[in-house]
Formats: structure tokens, C-alpha cells, sequence
């Protein structure tokens, strides 16, 4: 089993310490303080405890995967001798340089570092490294516990030896692993088709599974993701790329200003629970 560093000790950064644990990776948790890292803690203890009750996990193997977890504040101590780094901070792309450009000091050279991102392009995260053939996008669905899929995001310098690394990893913890290159264009493409009348949402998302395979349709995972965080993703793609593939069209951002964001709402392109 490898050696993981996770960078950020939030809901998603706690989620993916968790299902490294119980997958027989050693985790090293890091957040800048230890009131995020017992609050982290705390989530990764209730959750496992959760499993437990209802019979998922055995309390033998529950205590064996919180003690492969340890913690500390600093990234260096975290980072330096980890096979694959999961940077799980706040969505703004200085905080994410920041991060990744320690990362790029202290981290081996074969080491995998991944950004759970679902907002910004993933060249623009590995601009400050000297090694972006070795950065990938690791975007985990929330509750990572739960949730089966991972979407693997390559930029454009990333090797085909960090995606396969990427996706050996994210299959050791359970998770069901869909490669994505433009998928924020294809979420948008989408929604314009369903906008100008051409197709349903439903229809559109079935023609996805079934023609090309995919294991979502890009209006299921618009909602899972948020479509607040897909409109957002793909404006920074614009703003990148000037792509007009990427600009948002006007039901989504309807949508967004109507608090229409998907699953988190109980509405988005579909309705849920009840």
C-alpha cells in the first residue's frame, strides 16, 4: 500500500483520509491549525463509528484504519515522503499556488500530486511546478465515503504514468474512476441542447450512458457536482481558454440565481426526494 498525504482536513480532505485508511493506505492529514485537524478528526471517527453500526466495517478494522491516520500542520512533514498527494483546500486558485508550489519543493520526484478540484483548470493549478506531467485532477463526490465516482482530470502536460497512478489509487479505495479531458464543455454543450428544446434532460443523459459509455450523463453530474460549481468551473475555463465552448448558458445561470444547484438543493435538472 502507498504512503498518501492530504492536504486539508475539511469534509473532502477528511472524506478522502478516510477511505485511504480503510483502503491500508498510511494517511498523513495537514491542515494549518489543530482546531481544523480534531474537527477533521472527529468527522473521520463519526463516520467510521457510522459504519460500524450498521454493519459495514468491523470495529477490529475501524480502529486499525484510524491508526494509520496521523496529523500535523506542516505540509513538508506531511507531503515529503508521500507516493500521491490529495490537495483538498479552498477553491481559489492563490491558495492552491501556494500549496503546490511547497509541493514541488519537498515532494519526491515520482510522487503523484493531485488537486481535488472541481473549479479550476488543472494546468492552471501545476503553473507554479517544475513538474506538471506529475499534477492530476482527483475530483472525489462529497460524501466521499458514500459516493463511487471519481473524476480524473488531466491538464495538459499530465503523463499517462500520473493517470494510471491516479487511477490505481482512487480503485484501491473503492471508487469507480471516469477520465475527463473537457468535461465542463460537454456539461455545457448539454444543457444548451436541453435549453433550445432539442432533447430532455433524461434523454440526453441516457444517450450519454449508453452511446458513449459514460457513467453518468453530464446533467446527473452536473447536479451531483453543483451546478453553482459547474458554472463557476467552466467561467475560469473561459477565462482561460476564451473557449466559447465554456460560457455558461442562460438556464444554468437561471438556475444558480434561482438556488437551483442540484442534489444539495433537492433540485437542479432533476428533482429529488419527495
Amino acid at each position: 500500500m502507498s504512503t498518501v498525504a492530504v492536504i486539508g482536513a475539511g469534509l473532502m480532505g477528511s472524506g478522502v483520509a478516510q477511505v485511504a485508511a480503510q483502503a491500508g493506505h498510511e494517511v498523513r492529514l495537514r491542515d494549518v491549525g489543530k482546531e481544523q485537524l480534531d474537527r477533521g478528526v472527529r468527522s473521520i471517527t463519526e463516520s467510521v463509528d457510522r459504519f460500524v453500526a450498521k454493519g459495514k466495517l468491523s470495529r477490529e478494522d475501524a480502529d486499525a484504519a484510524l491508526a494509520r491516520i496521523t496529523v500535523t500542520t506542516d505540509l513538508e512533514e506531511a507531503a515529503a515522503s508521500a507516493d500521491i498527494v490529495v490537495e483538498a483546500v479552498f477553491e481559489h486558485i492563490d491558495v492552491k499556488h501556494e500549496v503546490f508550489a511547497v509541493l514541488d519543493e519537498v515532494c519526491r520526484p515520482d510522487a503523484v500530486l493531485a488537486t481535488n478540484t472541481s473549479a479550476i483548470p488543472i494546468t492552471s493549478v501545476a503553473a507554479v511546478t517544475r513538474r506538471p506531467e506529475s499534477v492530476i485532477g482527483t475530483h472525489f463526490f462529497s460524501p466521499v465515503p458514500m459516493m463511487r465516482l471519481v473524476e480524473l482530470v488531466r491538464g495538459y502536460k499530465t503523463s499517462d504514468e500520473t493517470l494510471a497512478t491516479a487511477t490505481a489509487f482512487a480503485e484501491s479505495v473503492g471508487k469507480t474512476c471516469v477520465v475527463v479531458n473537457r468535461d465542463k464543455a460537454l456539461a455545457m454543450e448539454a444543457a444548451r441542447l436541453v435549453e433550445s428544446g432539442v432533447i430532455s434532460a433524461e434523454d440526453l443523459d441516457v444517450a450519454c450512458r449508453l452511446g458513449f459509455g459514460h457513467a453518468m450523463g453530464p446533467l446527473e453530474t452536473s447536479d451531483l457536482t453543483g451546478v453553482d460549481i459547474m458554472v463557476y468551473a467552466a467561467r475560469n475555463i473561459y477565462g482561460e481558454t476564451q473557449d466559447s465552448k465554456f460560457l455558461p448558458p442562460e438556464s444554468m445561470l437561471r438556475m444558480v440565481a434561482a438556488g437551483d444547484l442540484g442534489r444539495k438543493t433537492g433540485r437542479g435538472f432533476y428533482r429529488y426526494g419527495g
